[in-house]
C-alpha cells in the first residue's frame, strides 16, 4: 500500500503517511484503530522522530554539517536515524545494550552506523552515559537523546497525530500507546487535548516496569520481555508528562504474547510485542467505553501499532511463550 502517487526524490519522502487499520476484535459501538508504523521506509514508528530531529538540528546548527550523532538506542529509533543519517550526509554512532535485538544491530550497520554494544546490567542508563562519554572524545558530536529531546513528541505532534485526526474527521476519542520514551504518546496526547479537552489518554507498560510510580502507584519492579516500551529508572524517561494521562496500564508478558499470535493468525498483523500490549490495553479501553464504564467525546479508540515481528524472529517470538526470549 502506498500513498505516494508520484516519483519521489529521496527514501526520506516515504517517511509518515502510514495506514490507519481497524482492529477487528473491537466492539463495533467503539472500534480500535491502529496505525501500522512498520510501513515506514525503516521499517519502524522511530523513522518518523529520525528524520523530524536531525532535520530540525541541523536547521538550527545544534548539528554541524557533516558531524556525528551518538545515540543511545534499543534499535528502531538507531535504524530511524541511521536511514535520515546516510541520506544527510551525518555520520551515526550507537550505543546498544547487549540484550536487544540482533536484526535492529545489524540492519543499523548495514545503514551505515556503528554499533557499540554496553552490558545488559547496566540497562538504558548505561547506554546514555556510554553514548556521552563517546560523543565528548568526538569532534562535531551531539547526542540527539531520544529520552529527552522535545523534538521527540514534536514530531509525533506535527506528523503522526495530524494524520490520525484526518483520517477520522477530528472524532477520536482515546489515544492507547506504550511508553519507552514517551515520545509517541506525549506528542499524541499533546495534540488530542487541544482538539478535545476531554480525549482520554492511556500510557501502556509491561508488568515490571516503572512508570505507574509517576501516578503514585506501588508496583514492583521485575524483568520483562516486551521491547521498547518500559522503563527501570523513570528518572532517565523525562518526556514523560503524567498530566497527560489519565490512566498507566500494565500488560503481562504472557497475555501479549498470546496477543501477538492472535493479531498473526486472525487479523493479519505481523507485528511486535510493543504492538500487541498496545493493542490489549485499546482493546480494555473500548470495552470498558462500550459498556459505559467510560466516558469518551468520541466512540473511537487509536493506538500504533510501532514495528513489525520480522525483528524478533531468532528470539521466538512466534513459538510457545517459555521459549521466546524477550
Amino acid at each position: 500500500m502506498t500513498t505516494h502517487r508520484e516519483p519521489l526524490e529521496s527514501v526520506l519522502d516515504t517517511v509518515g503517511e502510514t495506514p490507519l487499520v481497524r482492529v477487528h476484535a473491537s466492539p463495533d459501538e467503539v472500534p480500535v484503530y491502529a496505525k501500522l508504523e512498520s510501513f515506514n521506509p525503516g521499517a519502524s514508528v522511530k523513522d518518523r522522530i529520525g528524520m523530524y530531529m536531525l532535520e530540525q538540528m541541523l536547521e538550527s546548527g545544534e548539528l554541524p554539517e557533516g558531524g556525528t550523532i551518538v545515540e543511545p538506542t534499543a534499535g528502531n529509533t538507531g535504524i530511524g536515524l541511521a536511514v535520515a543519517a546516510g541520506q544527510l550526509g551525518i555520520r551515526a554512532v550507537f550505543v546498544v545494550p547487549e540484550r536487544f535485538s540482533v536484526e535492529k544491530q545489524t540492519l543499523m550497520r548495514a545503514l551505515g552506523a556503528d554499533v557499540v554494544n554496553t552490558p545488559t546490567e547496566d540497562g538504558m542508563g548505561g547506554a546514555i552515559d556510554k553514548a556521552q562519554q563517546l560523543a565528548d572524545e568526538l569532534d562535531d558530536a551531539v547526542v540527539p537523546q531520544q529520552f529527552s529531546n522535545p523534538l521527540n513528541p514534536e514530531a509525533h505532534y506535527e506528523t503522526t497525530a495530524p494524520e490520525v485526526y484526518d483520517a477520522l474527521d477530528d472524532e477520536v476519542g482515546a489515544l492507547v500507546a506504550g511508553c519507552g520514551t514517551a515520545g509517541t504518546l506525549m506528542g499524541m496526547a499533546r495534540y488530542g487535548r487541544e482538539n478535545h479537552e476531554d480525549t482520554f489518554v492511556t500510557a501502556v507498560e509491561p508488568v515490571g516496569s516503572l512508570y505507574s510510580t509517576l501516578h503514585g502507584r506501588d508496583v514492583e519492579e521485575a524483568a520483562y520481555k516486551t521491547e521498547g516500551i518500559g522503563t527501570h529508572n523513570p528518572a532517565t524517561n523525562e518526556l514523560f508528562d503524567p498530566e497527560l494521562v489519565d490512566e498507566i496500564v500494565q500488560i503481562g508478558d504472557r497475555e501479549t504474547h498470546a496477543e501477538m499470535q492472535r493479531l498473526a493468525t486472525e487479523e493479519g498483523h505481523l507485528v511486535a510485542s510493543s504492538s500487541a500490549a498496545n493493542c490489549l490495553a485499546a482493546l480494555d479501553v473500548a470495552e470498558r467505553a462500550a459498556a459505559g464504564e467510560l466516558d469518551l467525546p468520541y466512540d473511537s479508540v487509536v493506538t500504533v501499532f510501532p514495528d513489525s515481528s520480522e525483528r524478533y524472529l531468532s528470539k521466538g517470538v512466534y513459538g510457545d511463550f517459555e521459549s521466546w526470549e524477550g
